[in-house]
């Protein structure tokens, strides 16, 4: 298998083709396609076969795996895994790994175009390696109330084109007080979205229950603040704000964060977003928490001044790529979490290892850039004793990790 997926292929004259839907150990027909060989027919099917979940399969860009059975495709990702951290001369114990089920993902960017009517766009993913449109009436991975949305986003989507050129992508999120939806890539020298196409989502949005819906931040309709628990403190989350993808990974991860700082009388929380481990931290110890999104830090900072129970959480805009939190400004700080986006957090990581911190916890989404962190903090000194692997993207190459560092 190659790193995203695709089965690596040798044909009869030795020459090496990817290409999606086929598994180790299987012989397959291929047929030249746009964007690659296509699978006409498997001659030789691989044990671990199984059929598909959903409907989609195989032209729906979003899903790799619902061909392969889930325990032999999830060794193979711990594998890739292992074989990352080797590159860069690391061994460590690597846990069991956390399942998230089908129906766990909470968080969705849907792409829209035009549809059969004025009143209907097409609602879906995109193919793979494809800029074409897969309609999508069903999808497994989506939480249950997602995708039962599905007509309604339809309906919705159709007026954010009225432009020819507008590309609308609707960034759909299940909060615990309905959906909050962030519209992207509509036309703006066209004059953006016209009065009577703000009237018209507006309605659908009311009509349909919405809870916020936003063009590129700015409100278009709002009934009720979408908000989002962490550690039983309420955040009302900014447009467009990450989250985790799904609250089973999501839970398995601050439990594993909150078991590796035990003990510790400071922590800081860099790359700390709304404050997914921001608020669980907090119930032990105070929390330095800095993030380079100011909505991101508004909204973290409301919600711990309301919050009952906390040992005090302290704030700053930042950011960490261009102004890491520096050695001697953690010098009082016993253990340090981090979760960087899939660059990684090299300049951080370098001060890490020369602060005084006792314990530091590395949340990525990317091992290669994980790994080539932790070599890092292991040449400053630390040991890597630990790595949970979390499949929070299923049926995909990628996986979610928390890694636990000590000195």
């Amino acid at each position: 298998m190659g790193g995203e997926g695709d089965g690596l292929l040798r044909d009869a004259a030795g020459r090496a083709w990817y290409a999606p839907g086929v598994l180790p150990g299987e012989r397959v027909l291929l047929e030249a396609g746009p964007h690659g060989p296509v699978v006409m027919a498997v001659e030789t099917a691989s044990p671990d076969r199984r059929a598909p979940a959903c409907r989609h399969f195989g032209a729906c860009g979003g899903c790799a795996f619902q061909h392969w059975e889930d325990g032999a495709a999830l060794a193979w990702k711990v594998e890739r895994l292992r074989a990352t951290l080797a590159l860069e001369r690391l061994e460590t114990e690597i846990l069991p790994v956390v399942k998230t089920p089908p129906g766990g993902r909470r968080r969705v960017a849907l792409h829209a175009r035009r549809g059969p009517s004025r009143d209907e766009a097409r609602v879906g993913f995109k193919a793979r390696r494809s800029w074409t449109l897969v309609e999508i009436a069903e999808c497994k991975v989506m939480e249950p109330r997602l995708a039962r949305a599905l007509p309604l986003l339809r309906r919705l989507a159709a007026p954010f084109l009225e432009h020819q050129r507008s590309a609308p992508a609707l960034h759909t999120v299940m909060t615990q007080t309905g959906l909050d939806i962030d519209v992207t890539g509509v036309e703006a020298r066209s004059g953006g979205l016209s009065a009577d196409a703000r009237q018209t989502v507006a309605r659908i949005a009311s009509e349909g229950d919405i809870a916020r819906l936003t063009l590129a931040g700015e409100i278009l309709f709002q009934q009720r603040l979408p908000e989002i628990q962490f550690a039983g403190v309420r955040v009302v989350l900014p447009p467009g704000a990450f989250l985790q993808a799904s609250p089973v990974a999501e839970a398995a991860m601050a439990e594993q964060v909150v078991r590796a700082v035990a003990g510790a009388r400071r922590l800081a929380d860099l790359f700390c977003g709304v404050g997914t481990f921001t608020f669980p931290l907090a119930r032990l110890a105070p929390v330095l928490a800095v993030e380079g999104s100011a909505p991101a830090i508004a909204a973290l900072s409301a919600a711990a001044g309301s919050a009952p129970g906390l040992h005090g959480v302290t704030t700053e805009v930042r950011d960490l790529f261009r102004r890491p939190v520096l050695a001697a400004e953690l010098k009082r700080v016993d253990a340090v979490v981090f979760d960087p986006p899939r660059a990684g957090a090299l300049a951080q990581a370098s001060e890490l290892g020369a602060s005084g911190a006792a314990r530091v916890v590395g949340i990525s989404c990317n091992p290669a850039t994980f790994a080539r962190d932790a070599r890092r903090l292991v040449d400053d000194g630390f040991r890597l004793e630990s790595v949970l692997p979390v499949d929070q993207f299923l049926w995909s190459p990628h996986l979610e990790l928390v890694g636990v560092f000590s000195r």
